[in-house]
């Protein structure tokens, strides 16, 4: 009498464990993924479910402003933002938003396999220390990687007073590049692991690109060397699902918080070009909404 629930449960836990691996959609097709919602426990923060649920830092805070990151109140509803629309670039290996602190991972297809799209949040470089933008590739994989401080972080460490780096940190919990290391073809900066999970998601790197452990575990082996790489920049994204177009807003990096001062010129400047001069039947109070929040959440703004 206990095999039914005991079959939910398992379909409930698999669920949960795919929510970041997605069906590819077809080229017209632009947005993936649904916003759920549950209910909080007092027993977990909200970065506890953050990271249950594959989400970031910064994400699950902009979906659920008038909620406590460190004591939801019993039975709060919690967003959980797990829909996004593709970001404008190839739909081929690496794709990384930075304003949007995401990862999008397009695996070559074997023959008779569906197509899919794996995304995960990541920590990117803070205001002083940037991640770079452009074109690169992955051109090498380490386990158990050796970290060895640049001496530019040897400076800041005594600069602020902290206990001087040392020449070589050893593979171990106290190592910042945790377990996986993938290397990237610009110099210095890398994919990896992290001994400091709860930063997943937000601007706190010297700008290599940090993911859980449990991300790039999984992902490791299934990203071959040469993969090509691709950092944008788009705080802004649109996309069409089902003839709706949506729009899919997140807060400008600091460093471009004057050019997107006017953040509506912006986004009509945006859909203009993304639609090509086509007339669309806008819907202002969604579109202004939209705007108003920058939460992250593809919100449908044509009638």
């Amino acid at each position: 009498m206990f095999k039914l629930p005991v079959l939910i449960l398992s379909i409930v836990a698999s669920s949960l464990s795919q929510a970041d691996i997605f069906t590819l959609p077809p080229a017209d097709v632009d947005v993936i993924g649904q916003v759920e919602t549950i209910t909080a426990s007092r027993d977990e923060t909200l970065l506890d479910i953050a990271r249950r649920y594959d989400l970031g830092q910064n994400e699950i805070l902009l979906a659920n402003p008038a909620v406590d990151r460190w004591l939801p109140e019993e039975n709060s509803v919690v967003v959980l933002p797990n829909r996004f629309i593709l970001p404008d670039a190839e739909r081929t290996g690496l794709v990384l938003n930075l304003p949007e602190m995401r990862l999008y991972y397009f695996p070559k297809p074997k023959p008779g396999e569906t197509p899919v799209v794996i995304t995960h949040p990541v920590s990117v470089g803070r205001m002083d220390w940037e991640t770079p933008l452009g074109k690169t590739s992955i051109i090498n994989k380490q386990k158990d990687p050796e970290w060895r401080p640049p001496q530019s972080l040897k400076d800041e460490a005594i600069a602020e007073g902290n206990e001087p780096l040392p020449d070589v940190v050893k593979a171990g919990p106290d190592n910042p590049l945790g377990r996986y290391a993938m290397r990237l073809g610009i110099p210095g900066y890398l994919i990896h692991s992290t001994n400091k999970p709860y930063g997943v998601g937000m601007r706190v790197t010297h700008g290599c690109l940090r993911m859980y452990p449990e991300d790039i575990e999984r992902l490791f082996d299934d990203i071959p060397v040469g993969t090509p790489v691709m950092l944008i920049n788009q705080p802004i994204k649109l996309g069409w699902l089902a003839g709706s177009l949506y729009v899919e807003l997140h807060p400008p990096l600091e460093e471009d918080a004057e050019d997107y001062a006017n953040y509506m010129d912006r986004v009509l400047d945006a859909i203009a070009e993304f639609t090509a001069g086509e007339e669309i039947n806008l819907s202002g109070r969604a579109l202004w909404q939209a705007i108003e929040y920058q939460d992250g959440i593809p919100v449908a703004i044509t009638r």
